[in-house]
């Protein structure tokens, strides 16, 4: 996993060999986007639609249907029994993937809300397995937290999406707001414009505050690397607030020193 990716000190707090299995999860899912993406750097393999039934097929091996061909699933077959893996999960994250061949736009955040669960709140629910969770309570932070993280994404990644033809904001939150996607592709701060990127940085506020609700007691420090994650998201969304929701001028991160104080206190006096 890349130092430079937002996951990278969540994951340093955890034992080996859970570290290795969130490792091989990650890089299963990633090459799965990456390919169905059509992103160079996965020789041989298939891209577009095409790599979304190869990557089924290669889940289907993972839990003991063929072999795998791919050094990502070969990986991670073995820890689809070690840690009890779900399939379901993984196969929620590849149906989400392949959402974005047929939606450049999502017409409601019911429409949103799904794509959110598939792409982030999936991946969610296998890493808590890998945690060791018991509580049926870290289901639903798992599933409030991926919301939010993917929101979080969304808000901050505006500009990028649209160069790639792409709105994940809701096309009724717009129309809401008196506002366009050639007013979002202007990248003019107008009222407008302001009034939908509070509105949808508070409606990631909600998701993280659901999450933290449902945090179960007996999994609290099981949940150390997700609570990381948490915050080092929270705090990118507090950015994005504070720049007065200025995503176009530059991308909003958390630089790597304050990332690493972020674990640092999460991991020693958890919130």
């Amino acid at each position: 996993m890349a130092r430079k990716t937002s996951f990278y000190y969540s994951f340093l707090v955890l034992p080996a060999e859970q570290r290795q299995a969130i490792v091989a999860v990650w890089d299963f899912c990633r090459a799965v986007d990456d390919s169905v993406d059509e992103e160079p750097g996965l020789d041989g393999l298939p891209t577009g639609r095409e790599a979304v039934d190869f990557w089924r097929r290669e889940l289907a091996a993972c839990y003991g249907t063929g072999e795998p061909q791919t050094s990502q699933a070969r990986t991670l077959r073995p820890l689809v029994r070690t840690f009890d893996l779900p399939r379901q999960a993984f196969q929620d994250v590849i149906d989400g993937v392949a959402m974005d061949l047929d939606h450049a736009r999502y017409e409601t955040f019911g429409d949103l809300f799904e794509y959110c669960r598939r792409v982030a709140s999936a991946v969610g629910m296998i890493c808590i397995r890998i945690f060791g969770c018991t509580d049926p309570g870290s289901d639903t932070y798992a599933l409030n937290l991926g919301v939010a993280l993917q929101l979080t994404n969304i808000v901050r990644d505006v500009k990028g999406d649209l160069e790639r033809g792409r709105v994940y904001l809701p096309l009724e939150d717009l129309k809401a707001h008196g506002c366009t996607v050639n007013d979002l592709s202007s990248g003019a701060l107008t009222p407008a414009v302001r009034a939908l990127m509070t509105f949808e940085c508070a409606r990631a506020r909600d998701y993280y505050r659901r999450a933290v609700e449902a945090r179960p007691e007996a999994d609290r420090r099981r949940l150390v690397a997700a609570e990381i994650m948490r915050a080092v998201y929270f705090e990118t969304l507090r950015r994005i607030e504070r720049s007065g929701y200025d995503v176009f001028t530059a991308r909003p991160r958390v630089p790597k020193p304050q990332q690493a104080l972020i674990a640092l206190r999460q991991w020693m006096w958890p919130a």
